[in-house]
């Protein structure tokens, strides 16, 4: 298992848009894909998931990966964030 923080930066946060770009990105991944927002963990391969996280912009949230692909999982995951998320 590996894990990172980082920080949504795109000014809309993990709306349906977003949100469905950052599914597609953990969808191209055997490993388990989620993340962590305050109390909550969400599936990073369900947007309805990701949805109900709510996370806004400047929010920190943490990825959370486990499985044989993992570690590329993990950079997949913080590129597509760090790069806006189509924003």
């Amino acid at each position: 298992m590996v894990s990172a923080n980082v920080v949504i930066k795109n000014p809309t946060g993990l709306h349906l848009r977003p949100a469905g770009i950052l599914c597609r990105e953990a969808m191209n991944f055997n490993s388990v894909v989620s993340f962590r927002f305050k109390n909550t963990t969400a599936n990073a391969k369900s947007v309805l998931s990701v949805l109900g996280a709510c996370v806004k912009s400047g929010d920190e949230i943490t990825f959370v990966c486990e499985g044989a692909d993992e570690e590329e999982a993990l950079a997949a995951m913080i590129k597509a964030v760090e790069g806006g998320l189509g924003e």
